[in-house]
């Protein structure tokens, strides 16, 4: 499935007419009313107008080699209904696609929806983030917004990410090179310095070819605090998406600029996992959810189209704004295995978008096209520099243990994670853990079993340990009692998390039943929640393993911040390594879990 000039795209269109949506091209063979026989709506006027290529693309988290396993996959749906799962992602293809791509078209811009950096497999994280900053340039990305992860490191580390220079204790990686900064503008408009009120970053960014300005405004989700080690956001603030956004878009207006996109690291829940299906079924916007959705109906109507990120999913739907007049929102999955060519018709004497021609499709990065060399030569350079730690054997596995690539609340790959910390701290001398906790989002890939190289299958490298949890948080070991940890437990399905719930991995012994028929705090089963077959005693202390992250309330979990006597141990990433290297041989392989800790009822 390659990418192709726009005059011969066969993916889905959706084009959103003043009388109406229709869904065109291979899904439905249809022209809306009013249109012309090119397609193009009434009131289109050759000459006047320019079409204008915006390719976009979000949350590669330094994906820069294909990503294994499911991590590496989506899914198409076909015309019977039926799906497949494609191969897709790795910047040497994503390269040849975008180029592919622009071939025929003049008014090409690339944009992205931030988390660029962040998560990243060792080969772009063991050098923060440099090599993919590097291949972001060589991709030619005119303008990306700030995700949550682009603050991992902190303000000071984005800055720097921005702006090049070495870094300040790893130094310079490659003796005669300083590393040169990101060629594009990171935009960052709901962030501010606490102190000066001023953003951190530029919040917007104007565009512009042969006289046509096209304005993008960049925003993190409002919620980045809450997702981010305390210490990656001191000192900052984070305002409201939609106030934000608002607010620049005046600032446009009045600088001329009419023509406006927003870039925006949030975004909604799909109804299908499948990145080309109709979104717009059976009305405008009905197959999405989500924050995205609150953001777009609130948002200016000057703002013409909406391009996302965060939530990982693949979307191209048209929700209407707070005039009722429909309007793109998009997102391309993760890890570069999609990109969406949107086509916004620029009108040269109104110098505004003529959103009833807007035209957006998400594409597959697919592996069947030639590699970009240019970016084989990157990943082949920093490759050599990561190799030496990266191919070190660090234990075995006997088949694929499922963490991201796992769509159940309990992931194989969790209870293995739990398990090595409970293991690790569990001597005295190591903090006495009797339980550990993990959070979803800190699992970012699979255990694979095909040797990603030649170590072997069954080989776990230091590498792929290091994708599954790249953040080198430190491990702590608190007291929690009975009751705090069970407002802990319910703390995953209500409050900030009652919507999308974010269901904590454990370790054996602490098992418990969550009964999603019932609503908020009362689906987990406070009577089920036992330890080593004994009921958790709400006045009794317990000593509960997790990461910094969680520990410092992260994630939405402010219960588990409540834990006292605090001991700090070694990373998780090195515990989990260490567990791999006691706990599995070459004859001896570890079995996926049976992840059976956590009964759920439907």
């Amino acid at each position: 499935m390659s990418a192709t000039p726009k005059k011969n795209r066969a993916g889905r269109r959706i084009l959103a007419t003043a009388a109406g949506l229709a869904t065109v091209g291979a899904m439905v063979a249809a022209l809306p009313a009013g249109a012309d026989d090119r397609g193009k709506p009434a009131g289109h006027h050759p000459g006047r107008t320019v079409d204008v290529q915006l390719l976009s693309f979000n949350d590669l988290h330094g994906n820069l080699e294909p990503p294994a396993g499911s991590s590496g996959e989506v899914v198409h749906q076909h015309a019977d209904g039926t799906t497949e799962k494609i191969k897709a992602g790795g910047v040497e293809y994503l390269a040849t696609h975008l180029r592919t791509a622009r071939q025929g078209n003049p008014y090409s811009v690339t944009a992205a929806a931030g988390d660029m950096i962040g998560a990243s497999p060792l080969m772009s994280g063991l050098f923060h983030d440099e090599p993919t900053i590097e291949a972001l340039n060589k991709l030619k990305l005119d303008v990306s917004s700030v995700g949550n992860h682009e603050f991992d490191e902190g303000a000071k580390e984005l800055a720097r990410m921005q702006n090049g220079g070495c870094h300040p204790t790893g130094g310079c990686y490659e003796e005669g090179k300083t590393f040169p900064g990101a060629n594009f503008p990171y935009l960052a408009a709901n962030v501010t310095n606490e102190k000066t009120g001023k953003p951190i970053l530029d919040p917007y960014f104007i565009w512009e070819r042969k006289g046509v300005k096209i304005g993008f405004i960049g925003v993190t989700l409002e919620g980045t605090p809450n997702i981010v080690t305390a210490e990656g956001v001191k000192g900052l603030k984070f305002g409201d998406e939609v106030e934000t956004i608002d607010k620049y878009t005046k600032v446009l207006e009045r600088k001329g600029v009419k023509s406006i996109v927003a870039l925006i690291h949030e975004g909604g829940a799909p109804a299908s996992s499948s990145y080309n299906y109709n979104c717009d079924s059976p009305g405008a916007g009905d197959g999405i959810s989500g924050p995205v959705v609150d953001i777009a109906k609130k948002l200016n109507p000057q703002v013409d189209a909406l391009v996302t990120g965060h939530t990982h999913q693949a979307y191209v739907c048209t929700v209407p704004d707070p005039s009722g007049k429909p309007r793109m929102v998009t997102s391309a999955s993760s890890y570069g295995k999609l990109y969406t060519d949107t086509t916004l018709t620029y009108d040269r004497r109104t110098k505004d978008i003529v959103r009833t021609s807007v035209e957006s499709a998400n594409h597959v990065v697919s592996r069947d096209m030639p590699k970009a060399a240019d970016m084989t030569s990157l990943i082949e350079r920093w490759n050599t520099l990561a190799a030496p730690i990266a191919n070190r054997p660090q234990g075995y596995i006997s088949a694929d243990i499922n963490g991201r690539g796992s769509t159940d609340y309990e992931k194989p790959l969790g209870d293995l994670i739990t398990d090595a910390q409970l293991a690790g701290l569990a001597p005295a001398d190591k903090g006495g853990a009797q339980i550990a906790l993990m959070n979803p989002g800190g699992i970012r890939s699979d255990l694979v079993y095909k040797a990603s190289g030649a170590e072997g299958d069954g080989v776990v490298t230091y590498g792929e340990a290091f994708t599954v949890q790249p953040f080198t948080n430190m491990m702590n070991v608190v007291d929690l009692t009975g009751a705090q940890l069970i407002a802990g437990l319910q703390q995953q399905v209500s409050g900030s998390n009652e919507a999308s719930p974010k269901i904590l991995q454990v370790s054996k012994g602490f098992t418990y039943t969550l009964d999603m028929t019932r609503t908020g705090a009362a689906r987990v089963v406070v009577d089920s929640v036992k330890l080593n077959g004994e009921p958790i005693d709400p006045a009794k202390s317990y000593r509960v393993a997790m990461n910094e992250f969680l520990a410092g309330g992260g994630d939405g979990f402010p219960a588990l911040a409540q834990g006292k006597n605090k001991l700090v141990g070694a990373s998780d990433l090195d515990v989990f390594n260490a567990y791999l290297a006691a706990n599995s041989s070459a004859s001896a392989p570890i079995a996926p879990p049976k992840a059976d800790r956590i009964t759920v009822v439907k």
